[in-house]
């Protein structure tokens, strides 16, 4: 018996699973109302008997094309693959006698090619470009976050089988690898989109993947002003601050936009300077000429070759750089980061989880400390205050924005303490009738002690920008 038989219920005179008689059966292109495929769609799934069997029907013709086709997955051969693809597709159906209508054809090959080529269900949501990110919880539970907001996906993966044979599609091609041993990877797509996979015994409801969409288009300052995230006056403020090579900490929690400020304020470096960039997983977006780099890795099946923040932060001294951007600091890499700050390499910048600016400072303290250096921490706050110019803190709120909330100079010591200065802070006014926060973000009315080096720099900004001679609004 063909597939089309086992859908239809049969042969002969027999009465298909959905009580339409063989007589009434519909011919190609056609799509009755009673059709189990019209039923089943990826964004509205119909009924299980119908899905169930509409999956089938796809799973054999998959099956089949994977047994004729190897195709490889370079970016480069991708079209010819999937014209090959499109090629053994239409002739497996009519060897099957596989009747669809056009829309199901369609629509079965688009899964197809994306199991074979793409990412399965989760390559429609790469696509679309309203999604930032995509969190799958085991097989049947997919989430996506759109312009700060969660909401479920209407799509599911067949089984946790399914998604692992996903996770290893995203994580072999950059020599990474996930097994009991090793349940959790960082990696990246092709677009530099950011994954996080963890899988069982770790995680108790399956396999679970995180992806941090990688924008095509990188965020403009423009569009950051449009947001709502930062005013001009602190843009004209961070641009001085960069050019003038001062050392800036960007904090926050996660999901706060850190990463997409630091591709901001990065795009103000001159072009003429020499850039090293170091990640756990590369997905900076420099659009300097002069820019190398560096992505971190964790060991092979036998515990060795693992290259961490840390080694790439001392290797970094060693290449001439101008500027040195790492992507976030999470551990004892900091000390290095502070000493390369210390010794001769402004104007780097770096990122760091935190809940407020003097979080950050003393979360800079406790990473130094995990380099088991010993050293006093009288010396390390020291370190810290000279090292870093500028902490500037940003929050995803709860109307789902971003916004920056402090912009503070690290002013050095008082006694013990590392002593702060808020140069900006955002002040809010209340919540509009859509439930978005309403606030500004206000300058203080200080100017910063630094502001002599951004001027040596021939950078002159108006007393207004930090609040100076103009009235409180």
């Amino acid at each position: 018996m063909s597939i089309l038989k086992r859908i239809t219920g049969g042969e002969g005179g027999q009465q298909s699973s959905s009580g339409t008689p063989p007589s009434s059966r519909p011919s190609e292109g056609q799509r009755p109302p009673s059709s189990p495929m019209q039923t089943m769609r990826v964004s509205a799934p119909g009924t299980p008997g119908a899905q169930d069997k509409y999956t089938d029907v796809k799973n054999r013709v998959q099956n089949k094309l994977v047994a004729t086709l190897s195709p490889s997955t370079d970016p480069s051969q991708v079209e010819q693959v999937r014209h090959t693809i499109q090629e053994l597709f239409e002739q497996i159906l009519e060897e099957e006698n596989i009747i669809l209508s056009r829309p199901e054809r369609a629509r079965m090959f688009e899964q197809i090619a994306a199991e074979i080529l793409g990412l399965g269900p989760l390559q429609v949501l790469l696509e679309d470009e309203s999604i930032t990110e995509i969190m799958v919880n085991g097989a049947k539970n997919i989430y996506v976050e759109r312009k700060g907001r969660i909401y479920r996906a209407p799509i599911t993966f067949e089984n946790n089988e399914h998604v692992m044979r996903i996770i290893e599609r995203i994580v072999a091609p950059l020599g990474r690898r996930i097994d009991e041993s090793s349940p959790y990877v960082d990696a990246r797509l092709r677009d530099g989109s950011r994954v996080n996979a963890v899988i069982p015994p770790i995680s108790l409801v399956g396999p679970v993947i995180t992806i941090r969409k990688f924008a095509k288009k990188p965020i403009t300052v423009q569009q950051m002003i449009d947001y709502g995230t930062v005013t001009p006056e602190v843009v004209q403020f961070l641009e001085a601050c960069v050019k003038s090579r001062l050392n800036i900490v960007i904090s926050g929690g996660t999901g706060s936009g850190k990463t997409t400020l630091l591709n901001v304020l990065s795009g103000f470096i001159p072009s003429d300077e020499r850039i090293l960039t170091i990640e756990n997983a590369a997905e900076l977006q420099l659009r300097q000429e002069h820019v190398v780099t560096l992505e971190s890795r964790p060991p092979n099946i036998e515990g060795r070759g693992e290259i961490t923040i840390r080694d790439l932060v001392v290797n970094a001294l060693r290449m001439r750089p101008d500027r040195i951007v790492v992507g976030e600091i999470r551990d004892a890499a900091a000390l290095d980061m502070l000493q390369a700050m210390n010794t001769g390499h402004d104007g780097s910048m770096t990122t760091a989880h935190s809940n407020s600016p003097r979080d950050t400072l003393s979360r800079l303290e406790t990473m130094t400390l995990m380099a088991g250096m010993e050293l006093p921490v009288r010396a390390i706050r020291e370190q810290i205050s000279s090292a870093i110019d500028l902490v500037v803190h940003q929050e995803r709120m709860r109307d789902g924005t971003r916004k920056i909330v402090y912009v503070s100079e690290v002013t050095g010591m008082e006694g013990e303490v590392i002593t702060l200065t808020d140069l900006f802070f955002f002040e809010q006014t209340g919540i509009g009738k859509d439930g978005k926060i309403e606030g500004r973000l206000r300058a203080s009315g200080l100017r910063p002690k630094f502001m002599e080096k951004i001027e040596a720099t021939g950078i002159h900004l108006p007393p207004t920008v930090f609040g100076i001679g103009e009235r409180r609004r």
